[in-house]
């Protein structure tokens, strides 16, 4: 891999560039991995750290191209219902990954949860859409690890959520 195009950094809400790479929302999480864009060019993300990519991102490539990252449309539970705060605060208390919009939830396709939430009173409907859920309340992306508190993990994991 040692030959291909490398991009190293991120550029976070970058403007539109020539080429593309649509991305699930799992494959959006990565430091280094193998890539092909829309346009046929192979690159290596090599990133410092595993990094959150988001809808509308750039791949910023050593040679100074960029690859626009596209939320990949993946298979989804569409909620709606009449109290969608209430579906939406279940969905959170799960820690499940949850895209809110105006007038329905999106969550990725899971019969457990599908049940759940039917069981409370929500429509659900299977849709193909890009997934692109919230941030997390103690800051931005995904972590490997989630901690509940003192003792609960690994300490070289443990995020303090009340810094």
């Amino acid at each position: 891999m040692t030959g291909l195009p490398r991009a190293s950094r991120i550029e976070r809400n970058a403007a539109p560039a020539a080429d593309h790479i649509d991305l699930t929302h799992e494959a959006r999480f990565l430091r280094r991995k193998r890539l092909k864009a829309a346009g046929g060019l192979d690159f290596l993300a090599d990133l410092a750290e595993v990094t959150d990519l988001h809808d509308g991102d750039a791949f910023v490539l050593d040679d100074g191209t960029r690859v626009t990252v596209r939320a990949a449309p993946e298979r989804l539970m569409e909620v709606t219902g009449p109290n969608l705060a209430r579906l939406a605060w279940h969905v959170g208390n799960r820690h499940t990954p949850c895209e809110i919009g105006e007038t329905a939830l999106r969550l990725k396709a899971d019969h457990v949860l599908r049940g759940m939430l039917e069981g409370l009173g929500g429509t659900v409907s299977d849709v193909v859409a890009p997934f692109r859920p919230e941030g997390g309340a103690y800051g931005h992306g995904r972590t490997l690890a989630h901690s509940h508190g003192p003792g609960d993990g690994d300490a070289d994991h443990h995020h303090n959520h009340h810094d």
